[in-house]
């Protein structure tokens, strides 16, 4: 029955939409439940049509075996007023309806599957628009937390590079501090060089003055 095929048809085609589209999940689960609502619109509508056509069907039968009954009835009522010509065409017609009958009834089976089959394909996507409505949120809700884990790993990887970075500026400042180290003790070692020369030279100043003044004492008591 080609609503059937193609009933199948609109189901894989929500799938596979949603899976080429995969790159958005969130809107994906939005749009996927509006196709499917979409779908459900048709599918009533064919389902109903489909329904009709087995009530229909059934009527149908239903009239042939009243009217079965009838002639049946009619037979009867013709043999007890002594009408045998009248009960032959009552049963003839009876004979002409029975075999009519055997269509309609085989028509009516095919009718009645075919409304069960699509009754049960409706009231089940139905089911699943249902259970996917009730789902909608918890999916999300999912979705919502891996972006915050993804925002929170990508974080954790800036900080990797911030504590690195600080390490490289504690490496500088560190070197800075070793080389102002050494340029000091540089000044201090140069400074010392020049106290130590100026006190060898008034020590070598000192030293002829007390010579100078001896001697002159020395001249005095001689009396020279």
């Amino acid at each position: 029955m080609g609503i059937l095929s193609r009933f199948k048809d609109i189901m894989s085609a929500n799938i596979n939409a949603l899976l080429d589209k995969a790159e958005d999940p969130e809107k994906m689960i939005d749009q996927c439940l509006r196709n499917l609502n979409s779908d459900l619109g048709k599918v009533k509508s064919e389902t109903a049509a489909i329904m009709a056509e087995d009530a229909r069907a059934k009527r149908a039968l239903d009239e042939c075996d009243e009217e079965i009954n009838k002639m049946q009835a009619y037979a009867v009522k013709a043999l007890e007023a002594n009408n045998e010509n009248d009960a032959r065409r009552f049963l003839e017609q009876k004979a002409s309806l029975s075999e009519k009958r055997t269509s309609l009834s085989q028509a009516y089976e095919t009718a009645h599957t075919n409304a069960v089959n699509m009754r049960n394909m409706h009231d089940k996507l139905v089911g699943d628009i249902n259970e996917l409505e009730s789902r909608k949120n918890m999916i999300k809700g999912k979705l919502a937390a891996a972006k915050t884990q993804e925002r929170i790993n990508k974080m954790g990887s800036s900080i990797t590079s911030a504590n690195s970075t600080i390490a490289s500026f504690e490496r500088f400042e560190d070197l800075a501090n070793q080389r102002l180290d050494q340029a000091n003790a540089m000044a201090e070692l140069n400074q010392s060089s020049a106290e130590s020369d100026i006190k060898d030279l008034t020590e070598k100043y000192s030293r002829s003055t007390d010579v100078d003044n001896e001697l002159a004492a020395l001249k005095a008591s001689l009396g020279k």
